[in-house]
């Protein structure tokens, strides 16, 4: 059913870290609604839209990796986590 992907271990985790964020955070969302608030962002942000942003951020920090350095992806998903977590927090 789904052989016309090539299914391998990390996009397998890709998509469900994806899908387990959307989950928590729209468990997060009927718990404890939120309202737009300004932070360090020049917009008015909702936790879903810094969560956009901290993914749409984080797929450019990767490209960089991939395009200008020979180092560890890794070191790119670090980053990208302390960015999310920073952009969700204070953004």
């Amino acid at each position: 059913m789904l052989n016309w992907m090539a299914w391998t271990l990390p996009s397998g985790l890709f998509f469900i870290g994806i899908a387990s964020i959307l989950l928590v955070m729209t468990i997060w969302e009927i718990r404890k609604p939120c309202v737009e608030r300004k932070g360090w962002l020049p917009i008015s942000t909702t936790r879903g839209d810094r969560l956009f942003i901290g993914l749409l951020s984080s797929a450019f920090v990767h490209l960089l990796f991939l395009g200008l350095t020979d180092l560890s992806l890794w070191i790119a998903f670090a980053i990208s986590i302390i960015l999310l977590v920073i952009l969700i927090r204070w953004g």
